[in-house]
C-alpha cells in the first residue's frame, strides 16, 4: 500500500485518535552507530524499547532508521517515512511525514498512536551505549530504544513472501510452510515447502551472499503449486545480495535492489 502524505500532529484512520504520522521512529534495517560526529544518529537503526505506561504487544516491533536524511520503518501497524534534523543533542521529526493507513486491532492500534504521539513531542535525543533516548523539551524520557541487531548466525526465520522470477513478489502458498535457518559454521538449511535444502553463505555489512543451493529431490503434491513455489524461492535465495533486518522481521535484496524473499523470526 502507498504510504499517504500527512502532517505531524495530524489524527490518522486506522489508528487511534491522536496518534501522528511519520513520527514513529523505529527501525528498518540493522545497522551501528554512524562514524561521523556531527551526524550521531545518520545510518542507525533501532527497535523500541520501552515507551512510558504502554505495553508493547508481543506481534508488535516498532522500529526506527536514521537514513539519507529521514526516519523510516514501522510504528507496529502502519509503515512510515518522515524528514529529520538531528545534531548536539537537538532532534526534530518532520514536518510532512508519510504513512500507510491499514487498521489494527488493539492494543496494537493503542501502541502505535501513544508512540507515535510522544514521538511528536521529541525535542531531543541522547545515546547511551547501544540505547537511544527520545526526549521532550524538559528533558523527560518519551521512548528508548535498543540497537537493532545486524547478525544472521544463529537464526531462524519463516518465509511471507519471495520473488517468483516473473516480476511479482507473492506471498506464500496457504497450507505450505517455508523455513530457513542461518547457522553459526556458514551455512544455511531449512525447507522449501517439500524439501530439504542448505547452501553456504557470507555475510558482512548488510551484504548477503547464498548459494549454490542444494536439495533432496522429494516430489510433493499439496499444496497445489508447492514445487513451483519452493523452485521460484530456491532460486530467489541464490540471487540475494543484501540483507536487512528489522525488529523481527527479514529483508532479502538482489543486486539491483528487487525484493528477493521477506521473513518473520521463527
Amino acid at each position: 500500500m502507498s504510504p499517504a502524505p500527512s502532517r505531524l500532529g495530524v489524527s490518522r484512520r486506522g489508528l487511534a485518535a491522536g496518534s501522528v504520522l511519520g513520527v514513529a521512529l523505529m527501525a528498518c534495517t540493522a545497522v551501528s552507530q554512524s562514524d561521523d560526529p556531527s551526524r550521531p544518529l545518520q545510518d542507525t537503526a533501532w527497535v523500541l524499547a520501552m515507551l512510558p505506561g504502554i505495553a508493547t504487544p508481543h506481534a508488535a516491533t516498532p522500529t526506527l532508521r536514521f537514513e539519507a536524511g529521514r526516519v523510516q520503518g514501522s510504528d507496529g501497524c502502519n509503515r512510515y517515512g518522515a524528514p529529520y534534523t538531528g545534531a548536539s543533542g537537538r532532534l526534530q521529526i518532520g514536518p510532512n511525514g508519510m504513512s500507510t493507513q491499514m487498521a489494527c486491532p488493539e492494543p496494537v492500534s493503542r501502541l502505535a498512536a501513544s508512540f507515535n504521539a510522544a514521538l511528536a513531542k521529541a525535542q531531543a535525543y541522547r545515546i547511551d551505549a547501544k540505547t537511544l533516548l527520545l526526549l521532550d523539551a524538559a528533558g523527560a524520557t518519551l521512548a528508548s530504544f535498543v540497537a537493532q541487531g545486524t547478525e544472521l548466525a544463529g537464526t531462524a526465520w519463516q518465509v511471507t513472501a519471495y520473488n517468483n522470477g516473473k516480476q511479482a513478489v507473492v506471498s506464500v502458498t496457504a497450507g505450505s510452510k517455508i523455513r530457513i535457518e542461518f547457522m553459526p559454521d556458514g551455512r544455511v538449511r531449512g525447507s522449501g515447502g517439500c524439501n530439504s535444502f542448505s547452501a553456504g553463505y557470507t555475510s558482512s555489512a548488510g551484504q548477503l551472499a547464498i548459494g549454490p543451493v542444494g536439495a533432496t529431490r522429494r516430489a510433493c503434491a499439496e499444496p497445489d503449486g508447492v514445487m513451483a513455489q519452493e523452485a521460484a524461492f530456491l532460486r530467489a535465495l541464490e540471487a540475494v545480495a543484501s540483507a536487512r533486518r528489522e525488529g523481527d522481521r527479514l529483508e532479502l535484496r538482489t543486486a539491483t535492489g528487487a525484493l528477493a524473499a521477506t521473513m518473520i523470526q521463527d
